[in-house]
């Protein structure tokens, strides 16, 4: 063989071997990134398994539970404290004690999965659609916040009124703010306000009256808003929603005034009233229903199954319509919210909560939750002179809430005033 022939067969083997160099520096290459992904993943898994399994990893990942329903949650959630990093969920909430617990509000997940413990069980299917969507997603206690105001407990506050109400009713929320629902300082005590809403329950309307919604909070600044849909067995979730904003934000509140906003409410009736309790401890003052039995006609809006209460009585509790209550009570009973399972009607639940805490709420005579008299069609329901004596009359619409408001205010000469505060 040639020098020639030598010099060829080198060139040869010196290209073989480098191809098979770089074959193989591709073949590794590639096995590192596809083994990345597998890697990153089982650390994933593993993290997620010390919070909750597996199952729930994957089901986070994807940012949905295995079932769920709008009647409870919306489909987008929109967080007012993103600098918040709190990821607590709906189904876990922390217990705030008085005098502790966090300072925003740490709840912003709102995905939650139907309990289907109790799917077959015969109880639960004699059950109205209604209770059991009510039962299925019970324990989903606690949802992100859509409009968060905490600078009204900024400073100390004498009174809070708060208001219950639905994004549709701009119209009662607009004469509460011109007339009872002012806010303004009381022989140097500051009076403050705010309103409690979901999110509409009509689908076709929601967007709308959310923007609507947005810009009256941006002129008026006095609004609430959680993620669930407002309907007559979530206002159980709006109670427990106020007491947990309260046990986080207001420190610095004397006594708090809760009601619906179809009410007529005398701020310098409540004002005598708290200068002569001042003594109290634990007050829940209100319109109280004392050994009320569960309605079990289906036609009732009040109804109630054997299956969800067997008891005879309710305990004694609030007609909502309107009560007072002491700031310590009401983080107190945030703490008995907790300890109980959620219940349709939100004043009978506010009951068992006093009941949790072994407080008897007092009954006065100024709360009138069911009218002046209970006869309608009563002249005397239309009497200023009694109005003016009252701390809370229910069942106004707007435009007799301010017609009656104008006539209590303007020179209006009564022959004497009830005594009754």
């Amino acid at each position: 063989m040639t020098t020639r022939d030598w010099w060829r067969v080198y060139k040869r083997v010196c290209v073989m071997f480098f191809l098979a160099v770089v074959t193989l520096t591709v073949v590794q290459r590639g096995s590192i990134g596809t083994g990345a992904p597998f890697q990153i993943e089982r650390q994933a898994r593993m993290e997620a398994s010390s919070e909750g399994g597996e199952d729930r990893a994957l089901q986070q990942k994807k940012g949905l539970y295995p079932v769920t329903n709008t009647f409870w949650k919306n489909s987008k959630t929109k967080q007012a404290e993103p600098a918040a990093a709190a990821t607590g969920t709906t189904e876990e909430p922390s217990v705030i004690h008085e005098g502790a617990g966090s300072q925003t509000w740490d709840v912003s997940i709102a995905n939650c999965s139907a309990n289907l413990n109790f799917i077959n069980q015969d109880w639960f299917r004699g059950l109205e659609a209604n209770f059991k969507q009510f039962l299925l997603y019970r324990h989903c206690r606690f949802f992100p916040m859509l409009i968060n105001h905490p600078e009204k407990c900024l400073g100390e506050t004498y009174l809070l009124m708060v208001i219950k109400s639905i994004a549709s009713q701009h119209d009662r929320r607009e004469v509460i703010r011109k007339t009872w629902g002012k806010e303004q300082v009381v022989d140097g005590k500051n009076v403050k306000k705010v309103f409690l809403l979901g999110t509409a329950s009509n689908e076709a309307e929601k967007a709308n009256h959310q923007r609507l919604l947005e810009y009256e909070d941006y002129i008026y600044g006095d609004i609430l808003q959680w993620d669930f849909q407002d309907s007559f067995f979530n206002l159980t979730l709006k109670e427990t929603h106020f007491l947990k904003w309260f046990s986080t934000y207001c420190a610095d509140v004397r006594y708090i005034f809760k009601g619906d906003d179809d009410v007529f409410v005398s701020v310098e009736n409540i004002f005598e009233y708290l200068e002569a309790s001042a003594h109290v401890k634990n007050l829940f003052v209100g319109d109280v229903l004392f050994k009320a039995k569960p309605i079990r006609k289906k036609e009732n809006k009040y109804y109630i199954p054997q299956a969800l209460y067997k008891k005879t009585y309710y305990p004694p509790y609030a007609g909502g319509g309107g009560f007072l209550m002491d700031a310590p009570l009401a983080r107190r009973l945030y703490w008995a919210s907790d300890s109980l399972e959620l219940y349709p009607i939100d004043d009978v639940f506010l009951g068992m909560c006093l009941e949790v805490l072994q407080v008897t709420p007092i009954k006065h005579n100024a709360f009138k939750t069911f009218g002046l008299v209970k006869n309608k069609k009563s002249k005397l329901n239309q009497e200023p002179c009694f109005f003016k004596s009252m701390i809370v009359v229910h069942k106004l619409l707007p435009p007799d809430l301010i017609h009656m408001w104008n006539l209590v205010n303007s020179n209006l000469i009564c022959s004497q005033k009830v005594e009754i505060l």
